[in-house]
């Protein structure tokens, strides 16, 4: 029977995150929505998404939320594509960093917040005109009250790198070449730590993997359903 995918986005992301791609045929497609404020909360939402064994997919925090996920249930994650992520702990850099975004958010500069983050959704942080846009549609639609939630949850965040070791289900990991928010160093640590697991490299692509390399995206999907299927 065809494994259902739980499909977590990062901050700021919606289900649209996901317009380009290609799921596999006959696997159900569960959408995480993140609006809790604590990495363990968002992963009892994916946990929740569906019964059974899954293969989770996630980019940036919904990957983070995924890790703990399968920190507390490895038997049920069959699969695993992630993308744009960092299983890191939080530098005191980024604690400081979140909170002035939140500072933000609170005052009613929402909009301000998006124009921040932007640029790292894009190679090299230069974004088309369209891609701009298509990024602030999304954001806005994510909105204030769940962006602060998302900013709370990333200061939870724990090194997961310990409960990568202990998968033991078919792996991809994405990185984009171009992606200066999560560089490909990260993923290839992410890689490392996953026995069964192999990284690929995208090197066109910044940190919305999706919507700048759906092909690979859909391909690793495929690749990953099948095998986690099959076993």
């Amino acid at each position: 029977m065809p494994l259902p995918l739980v499909v977590v986005p990062g901050m700021l992301c919606d289900a649209s995150l996901w317009a380009d791609v290609t799921f596999p045929a006959g696997h159900p497609v569960h959408h995480v929505a993140m609006r809790r404020p604590d990495i363990t909360e968002l992963a009892d939402d994916v946990l929740d998404a569906t019964e059974g064994p899954f293969v989770l997919v996630g980019l940036s925090l919904g990957a983070i939320a995924g890790f703990e996920a399968l920190r507390r249930a490895p038997e049920r994650v069959a699969g695993l594509c992630v993308m744009a992520t960092n299983a890191a702990g939080p530098r005191p850099e980024q604690h400081a960093a979140w909170r002035e975004l939140d500072s933000l958010v609170a005052a009613g500069r929402f909009p301000d917040v998006v124009e921040h983050t932007l640029p790292d959704m894009f190679p090299d942080r230069h974004p088309s005109s369209a891609g701009a846009e298509r990024y602030r549609r999304m954001a806005q639609s994510v909105g204030p009250a769940a962006a602060r939630a998302q900013l709370a949850a990333q200061t939870t965040r724990q090194d997961a790198f310990a409960a990568l070791r202990t998968a033991r289900c078919p792996s991809v990991v994405l990185a984009g070449g171009r992606d200066t928010l999560c560089p490909p160093a990260f993923h290839h640590s992410i890689a490392g730590a996953l026995p069964n697991a192999r990284v690929l490299e995208l090197p066109d692509a910044g940190h919305l993997v999706p919507w700048q390399r759906p092909d690979a995206v859909s391909a690793a999907l495929h690749e990953v359903a099948a095998a986690a299927t099959a076993r």
